[in-house]
């Protein structure tokens, strides 16, 4: 029997409302994800992609059913799970370097100054931003900023990356600049990664499978999607690859025929 890395089991969550009634966000969601795999949840505003983002992270509870992570139950932050969000949450107080650097004290408190010094070096050299290692982020770009964060939540050796449309707010051509940033380093560090973004081709060129997600309340998965493309891939030969096409085309029927949503 295959071991199970991440598991979502029989989840709902559930939300009280101030008249005493409930909310159900997501009902009965069921979902392996294996190790070192990209998963990309995608669905209409109000489907509770944030929701399952934020209880695997352990950010929010699971009212009924259980995250499991390694076999060991979800029920809380650690630092197995990093979290990646559309505003970058640095402190602006602090440098590029610094921002990582406090993330690492705290989860590796043993390492020495000149060891926690070259882990940060390293994945400031990962995003490629040694040039701007001393700076604050006032003094550099929201897509620059989006990498810091990035750095920041692979520098404490996370098994889960999660990443809540961590490209969301920047324009079409960092965007995409970013998107060649992610590919390139998880082929590098192998790490699980799930992402949530409302943009189909991010989906499809990103992931190795695209999770749908019907329309709130009780939402719940509609249809998983294998993308059945080698990695690395090329956003420009992709445009005329007939699976890229063909998942394409299955995520746009599925958003706009299937689960349309009239008020978006």
């Amino acid at each position: 029997m295959e071991k199970k890395f991440l598991s979502l089991e029989f989840v709902d969550k559930v939300f009280p409302l101030p008249n005493g009634k409930e909310y159900v966000a997501v009902k009965d969601v069921n979902l392996q994800i294996k190790k070192d795999e990209i998963v990309a949840i995608i669905g209409h505003s109000g489907c509770g992609k944030s929701t399952l983002l934020n209880m695997i992270a352990g950010l929010d509870t699971v009212s009924c059913g259980g995250v499991f992570l390694n076999n060991k139950e979800v029920n809380g932050p650690g630092p197995e799970r990093a979290v990646v969000f559309q505003n970058h949450s640095l402190l602006p107080w602090l440098t590029v370097f610094q921002n990582i650097e406090l993330a690492v004290k705290k989860v590796m408190p043993e390492l020495s100054k000149k060891e926690l010094e070259e882990r940060v070096d390293k994945f400031v050299n990962m995003v490629n931003l040694t040039h701007a290692r001393d700076k604050f982020p006032s003094e550099i770009s929201g897509g620059m900023k989006q990498r810091v964060g990035i750095a920041r939540a692979l520098s404490i050796r996370p098994e889960v990356l999660l990443m809540d449309e961590p490209f969301g707010a920047l324009d079409s051509l960092t965007r995409a600049n970013l998107q060649e940033h992610l590919m390139r380093i998880q082929q590098s560090v192998k790490n699980t990664v799930i992402v949530i973004t409302h943009d189909i081709d991010e989906a499809v060129l990103l992931s190795d499978r695209v999770v749908m997600m019907t329309n709130g309340p009780s939402a719940t998965i509609g249809e998983v999607l294998e993308v059945n493309l080698p990695h690395p891939r090329n956003r420009v030969e992709l445009q005329k690859d007939p699976e890229y096409i063909r998942c394409r085309e299955t995520i746009l029927s599925f958003l706009y025929e299937k689960f349309a949503k009239e008020d978006e």
